[in-house]
């Protein structure tokens, strides 16, 4: 019984500590290639600037067996820095997606 308390313990421990996840373990990401091409980009009106925010457009992403799209968004902007969008890439073996970033 005191065996099955600690693990329990242990279990809980782990899941409610997210403040102890490192950056460089945010930041980890994975492509999903696939072999249907995404639709065209959908139209989406830009609004006006914000201060300190730049803009992220909408992409299509793959979800299960479809694409969904994900709309456009503002986000915090990094000095010296913009922003490459979400896009997908032809290739041999299909399509890649390609998570948006950060250039320098």
């Amino acid at each position: 019984m005191m065996k099955r308390c600690v693990s329990m313990f242990l279990a809980l421990a782990v899941i409610s500590a997210p403040a102890m996840v490192t950056p460089a373990a945010a930041q980890v990401g994975f492509n999903v290639t696939i072999g249907t091409p995404p639709p065209p980009p959908r139209y989406e009106v830009v609004p006006p600037p914000r201060d300190g925010y730049a803009w992220a457009p909408g992409y299509w992403r793959w979800e299960r067996d479809h694409h969904v799209w994900e709309g456009g968004h503002w986000i915090e902007r990094h000095e010296n820095y913009r922003w490459e969008p979400d896009h997908w890439v032809r290739h041999e073996g299909g399509y890649s997606h390609m998570p948006g970033h950060w250039v320098h």
